[in-house]
């Protein structure tokens, strides 16, 4: 029998210098810093609304939420959650799970255990402290960030609509080539508007300023891993071989809102328009979740804002994406599994529904880099080691990575290609 190869040890706050140490001592408490701001902000306007029985719920959100930093900053070990909400039976397994995994080396804590671990759980108990705080439980902390975001990206969402709005006007006559080179394009477009990532720069604004389209050719030098002509044959595959009964079904698992969510609703169009997909499902997260993570409100909301944008194709954009959702040609899901602590390869497990739902599916992708830190476990892989090994059997339908390298775990490199790269740019990782 061939021996099973030994998984690399996960990436942790312990390795002093790594990404992940950094993060936890830095980000993470800045991160937090930011929310009891935005909750002492709103302190009127939870006035407004609730009386008295809202400033006391922002007064015990915030208590909470300094204790969850205090606890942080100090390597305290990891708590159960004591709330009641329907994943937390799920999350306090996990704990007795890692618990086991340290066979005795101490409690879990937020510097010893794995950082993908940890930082979830810091989402999970943020959400926690309005979610046991009513008539304040339903706030999210992240939504000015998000919109911030989206108004900010203006010029650039201009842009991109009106690029897309031009092409469909002549999509019929388009060939096979070109239809080739407009979907290497918007890929490209969605894949560097994953750069808009608010809880990388602890809240910070990150948004896209200039038109994306016109840097695309000086940026494909920076793309590690490109399978975009794999990615072609197999939709173009997909396309013949599924008769008129059966639809192509494409599923995009979100990342960010503001201007990423707008360049995954273009691709996604595209997609429709160009007759390589007959449906795309949406995955987002059903709770806020790192910094600015696409909820069904973010969503919805973008869609709208479309709509009532003053510029014929932004505009022309929000409409007929609203018409999609209504044809039911686009559908929005978000299951619990998203915003647990657990890597992909175990969702089969977990979360069984999900995992049948994704095998329903021609081709996944998943937007940014927590998602790939998911599929690839979160790991110190080498550079060189494939793809499809570091996914440790996750293999619902075929899938792509869509994602701006933030972390430091990569796979999937040529040998001496992480080498050449460290050469010369030593802070690449």
């Amino acid at each position: 029998m061939a021996a099973v190869a030994a998984l690399p040890v996960s990436l942790s706050g312990r390795f002093k210098g790594s990404f992940a140490y950094f993060t936890i001592k830095d980000r993470l408490p800045q991160i937090l810093t930011r929310v009891i701001d935005t909750l002492h902000r709103h302190k009127n306007e939870f006035f407004e609304e609730h009386g008295e029985k809202g400033v006391e719920a922002e007064k015990r959100a915030i208590s909470f939420l300094s204790k969850l930093r205090n606890e942080l900053q100090t390597d305290k070990p990891v708590t159960p959650l004591e709330d009641e909400l329907p994943d937390a039976a799920l999350w306090n397994q996990y704990l007795d799970y890692q618990r086991n995994l340290s066979n005795g080396n101490g409690e879990p804590s937020w510097f010893q255990s794995p950082w993908l671990y940890v930082e979830c759980y810091m989402y999970r108990r943020i959400h926690a402290a309005l979610a046991q705080n009513p008539p304040i439980d339903n706030f999210d902390v992240f939504k000015e960030g998000k919109a911030q975001n989206f108004f900010e990206s203006q010029e650039a969402v201009i842009a991109l609509c009106t690029y897309f709005q031009e092409l469909l006007k002549n999509i019929k006559d388009v060939d096979e080539n070109q239809l080739q080179e407009e979907l290497f394009k918007l890929l490209q477009v969605s894949l560097w508007g994953n750069k808009c990532d608010l809880s990388f720069s602890a809240g910070e604004g990150s948004s896209q300023k200039s038109s994306p389209l016109q840097s695309l050719e000086n940026m494909i030098p920076y793309i590690l891993v490109n399978d975009m002509e794999k990615l072609w044959s197999l939709l173009v595959n997909s396309k013949k071989r599924n008769t008129e009964k059966s639809n192509v079904r494409v599923d995009i698992i979100l990342d960010n809102a503001g201007f990423e969510l707008v360049s995954d609703l273009v691709f996604a169009d595209f997609l429709l328009s160009s007759k390589l997909a007959d449906e795309v499902h949406f995955h987002g997260k059903s709770i806020p979740w790192y910094v600015s993570d696409t909820t069904k409100h973010d969503f919805n909301w973008t869609i709208k804002q479309l709509q009532a944008a003053n510029h014929m194709w932004v505009s022309r954009c929000g409409i007929n994406w609203e018409g999609n959702l209504k044809k039911g040609v686009w559908v929005y899901r978000d299951h619990m599994f998203w915003t647990l602590p657990h890597d992909f390869s175990s969702m089969a497990e977990v979360a069984p529904d999900l995992y049948a739902d994704l095998q329903k599916s021609d081709l996944l992708l998943f937007k940014g880099d927590l998602n790939y830190r998911k599929l690839t476990g979160d790991r110190k892989w080498e550079y060189t080691v494939p793809f499809h090994q570091a996914l440790n059997k996750f293999h619902p339908a075929p899938l792509c990575s869509v994602r701006t390298l933030k972390s430091d775990t990569q796979v999937g490199l040529k040998p001496g290609q992480g080498e050449k790269i460290q050469a010369s740019e030593p802070e690449w990782m």
